[in-house]
């Protein structure tokens, strides 16, 4: 299974989606919470040149936030990115 990193703030509700379907999915995700700390914020937007939460990656593939990975799911390309084909 891939390794899934997902940037994001615990006050988010789009990061809650996120991780809800992730799981869904049988997902473990490893949850960076970049609220609180400025240093990994901007180590997300480096990473992402995003300034938004969440930020999922799925290996070193950067699938964006919510609407991108549910985007992802609604056109079946998402299963194949987990594994899960």
């Amino acid at each position: 299974m891939p390794k899934v990193v997902m940037y994001c703030t615990r006050s988010c509700p789009y990061c809650a989606r996120a991780e809800k379907l992730l799981k869904k999915k049988g997902v473990k995700i490893e949850i960076i919470d970049v609220g609180r700390d400025r240093q990994l914020w901007k180590e997300m937007e480096k990473l992402t040149k995003r300034n938004t939460v969440p930020q999922i990656f799925i290996d070193e593939y950067h699938v964006g936030g919510f609407d991108d990975l549910s985007g992802l799911d609604r056109q079946g390309k998402l299963d194949d990115l987990l594994g899960n084909s």
